[in-house]
């Protein structure tokens, strides 16, 4: 498995979308800032302090399912809100309500400026295929199986646990490990059989808890040092930096 940058023992791959796959973590940031900031000037007035779309992003809802980011969020500002419920529309100031209004402006986004795969993903993931390995991509979003379809590349995977499979499940969201043993059940192999990739520090830490066979930390957010001590076995820029080739390259 040298050539794929993996141990031998693995026999599956399992891919978070956001910042792995598509170039979708900075539009999910962004609307992350534009839906937390009109709430917080709506609520503190003008001198609101405003949501860090990379700090803030990364500590406290970068991979999390949308309800826990937005408690996440809150709580660092000492804020609560009442729960509501999924139903609640994107006006309602309750965490559901803000949820709703954040998908709300990334669909709008994505609309309007589509989807891009990452072009050294897509290369990985076809030598993978190529290898004989399976592979399943494992999303807190709702809209995963959207994105992976705009952006050309829903036939490369077998299985999808994303935000919708995992409320049906009732399965908790990353940190916790159970969407990716959920992924690693689906493809028929133990979670020493896998490979987690991911590029949020929440996802490192599921990788760590599932014992997963190997924890690949892609650092989209120049942030390698943090992806490691949250569980990375390995930190690369590109999922093509994996590949022996590549490797040979730049050697």
């Amino acid at each position: 498995m040298t050539a794929l940058g993996l141990p031998a023992t693995v026999r599956a791959c399992l891919f978070d979308l956001d910042g792995v796959l598509t170039r979708t973590a900075t539009v999910h940031a962004a609307a992350w800032k534009e839906m937390f900031d009109a709430y917080l000037a709506q609520r503190d007035g003008p001198d609101f302090r405003p949501f860090d779309p990379v700090a803030d992003y990364d500590a406290y809802v970068d991979g999390m399912p949308r309800a826990d980011g937005v408690r996440t969020f809150l709580a660092s500002r000492g804020i609560t809100l009442p729960e509501g419920s999924d139903a609640d529309p994107p006006d309602r100031d309750t965490v559901h309500g803000l949820g709703n209004r954040k998908n709300a402006l990334v669909l709008a986004k994505i609309r309007k400026e589509g989807v891009q795969a990452f072009p050294g993903s897509v290369r990985y993931v076809e030598a993978v295929r190529d290898a004989g390995l399976r592979r399943a991509v494992v999303s807190s979003s709702a809209n995963c199986r959207d994105v992976l379809v705009a952006a050309g590349i829903e036939e490369l995977f077998e299985v999808r646990i994303d935000g919708l499979v995992a409320a049906e499940r009732h399965l908790p969201g990353k940190p916790h490990p159970d969407t990716f043993l959920a992924a690693a059940e689906a493809l028929g192999v133990t979670p020493a059989e896998a490979a987690v990739f991911e590029d949020a520090l929440a996802g490192m830490e599921a990788g760590r808890a599932g014992k997963f066979g190997h924890v690949v930390g892609v650092n989209r957010a120049d942030q390698a040092e943090a992806l490691r001590r949250h569980g990375a076995d390995v930190v690369v820029d590109d999922l093509s930096d994996l590949l022996s080739d590549h490797l040979g390259e730049t050697a």
